[in-house]
């Protein structure tokens, strides 16, 4: 579900992103706004951001193989965390550098009716690639405030698409009040500040994204729900006794391994441990989906002093 919702979200923002830098680079021909310069640049970088995205997704779904034994599902980290890198050097220090270049060096803005009235009509359409990326989140976010959706998800394709769309949104609005008050007072600073209010932005979210998805990449573990669901289902069953120590590890946004160390009652036979190993592993499975890869540890308890 997690996967397929965040394939929906990526593409309509994508397709969205494309036709609004298109428009966005005209506007920007027609007027010479840096704030359209920095917004055209800004939704060039979020829909090479949404192919990454989407490269990633493909290429986490290859088979396992000796050399990589748990598969290629970390791989959609990866492409997220390069997302954040993009949307920092591309998106956000080119807006910064270009607003202070424009400050600096201001030049005389033409036909700013028509950047806009683009960016009224961007607005509108960055609204209905968000509300996409909404709808598809609540089915997966399960009762979540919305921060603590985006810094607990370990698909990160949906909270990716969030964050960008939110700082399109915000960017668009920032770039409609930069121009309008360069049109309304005749001065071209607005534009530059504009263009760099709009880079800050940018740096900022790319910084959280950066550091959400390291944290996924350097390996993350079940939610505490999952732990206790997981323990639960351990201690279920009258085969184990006791739970000595359990780990776990995302291998990728849909794929949890588990490895623990449980006691069985002194005298357990091979075939009694194989059956108590097996049930461990189905209960585990049916009460965490996403726990694919079960390593059960037996052991028998003795208490100190005996033995």
């Amino acid at each position: 579900m997690s996967t397929e919702s965040g394939t929906r979200a990526i593409v309509a923002a994508m397709l969205a992103n494309v036709g609004i830098a298109v428009t966005k680079f005209f506007a920007f021909v027609v007027s010479g706004s840096s704030s359209m310069l920095a917004e055209s640049v800004h939704s060039l970088a979020d829909s090479g951001n949404q192919v990454l995205l989407l490269i990633g997704g493909r290429r986490s779904k290859r088979a396992a193989t000796p050399e990589h034994p748990f598969g290629y599902g970390r791989e959609r980290y990866l492409y997220a965390f390069v997302v954040s890198i993009v949307l920092f050097s591309v998106g956000g220090l080119f807006s910064v550098y270009e607003g202070v270049h424009k400050m600096r060096h201001p030049e005389e803005l033409t036909n700013l009716l028509v950047p806009i009235v683009v960016l009224l009509v961007a607005i509108v359409l960055e609204g209905f690639s968000l509300r996409t990326a909404v709808v598809e989140s609540n089915k997966v976010r399960r009762g979540q405030s919305w921060v603590q959706f985006v810094r607990r998800a370990k698909a990160p394709e949906l909270p990716v698409v969030l964050l960008e769309d939110v700082g399109a949104l915000v960017g668009l609005v920032l770039a409609l009040i930069g121009v309008g008050l360069a049109a309304v007072t005749g001065d071209v600073m607005w534009d530059g500040l504009g263009t760099i209010a709009i880079g800050t932005l940018l740096i900022v979210i790319a910084v959280a994204l950066g550091i959400e998805t390291k944290s996924l990449l350097l390996g993350e573990g079940a939610s505490a729900p999952d732990l206790g669901r997981i323990r639960e289902a351990l201690l279920s069953g009258d085969e184990i006794e006791r739970l000595v120590h359990m780990k776990t590890l995302f291998l990728g946004p849909d794929e949890l391994l588990v490895a623990a160390k449980v006691t069985l009652p002194p005298g357990t036979t091979v075939a009694q441990v194989a059956r108590a190993i097996n049930g461990a592993e189905a209960r585990i499975r049916a009460a965490v989906p996403v726990a694919m890869v079960i390593y059960l540890e037996p052991d028998v308890y003795v208490p100190d002093g005996e033995g």
